[in-house]
């Protein structure tokens, strides 16, 4: 109900501003998290490599 609300004139523009803001770093924060995982991993995988 919260996304079909956004789209009226009931949220202020500035609200709306703001839950957009909010929705794109959230979705920078999933994929910031996810990138370091991956470092993680890749460097327990590295670091257990022997020459």
């Amino acid at each position: 109900w919260i996304t079909a609300h956004r789209d009226t004139d009931v949220v202020s523009k500035e609200d709306f501003g703001l839950a957009q803001e909010n929705d794109r770093l959230r979705r920078e924060n999933r994929i910031l998290k996810e990138e370091r995982e991956i470092l993680k991993k890749a460097t327990v995988f590295f670091a257990s490599q022997k020459p």
